[in-house]
């Protein structure tokens, strides 16, 4: 058996499953238009009342910008991009199972929560949204800049601390 060794979200510890799992894994999320990551959360937190789905979401929300951060200091556009992304889909997903009890389970339903997020909170949410959906295109075609991702890193943890303070405070 091969296993591959991957890196749990704050790096404190270590997961090793074996290569055909995470090759399943990939391909489910893949599926589904998600990160491995974000699958991850999904399959974790499902179970969950929408309450501590949200608290949870947008702890994973959190923790994904923190290392887009850092991989943006190893010069790792690309990742950053892609973290930056799921930051931005994990907290729509948060504000979706804080305010209606919804899981949503496709980018599909992605983007029409994040209008009524956006009809909610006010167009900037689109714009964080729309900032976020170009880090997920640059994460597989690799076309923007440090400087593009930096900027998208701003709108995105708006939207991120907006959803959570009313999570927190509701």
């Amino acid at each position: 058996m091969v296993d591959v060794v991957m890196g749990v979200w704050m790096a404190l510890e270590t997961i090793v499953v074996p290569a055909s799992v995470v090759r399943r894994l990939r391909e489910e999320a893949e599926k589904l238009g998600l990160s491995p990551e974000e699958y991850l959360v999904e399959l974790v937190l499902r179970d969950l009342d929408p309450p501590e789905r949200a608290r949870e979401y947008i702890e994973a929300s959190k923790s994904l910008l923190e290392q887009a951060r850092e991989e943006l200091t190893r010069g790792n556009v690309r990742q950053a991009a892609e973290k930056a992304w799921g930051a931005a889909a994990l907290a729509v997903k948060a504000y979706a199972a804080w305010r209606d009890g919804r899981r949503l389970a496709s980018h599909g339903e992605l983007w029409e929560y994040m209008r009524h997020v956006t009809r909610e909170l006010g167009d900037w949410v689109r714009d964080a949204w729309m900032y976020a959906n170009g880090m997920h295109t640059c994460f597989y075609e690799g076309w923007c800049s440090r400087e593009d991702v930096e900027k998208a890193l701003e709108k995105i943890e708006r939207l991120v601390s907006e959803i959570e303070r009313r999570i927190c405070s509701g």
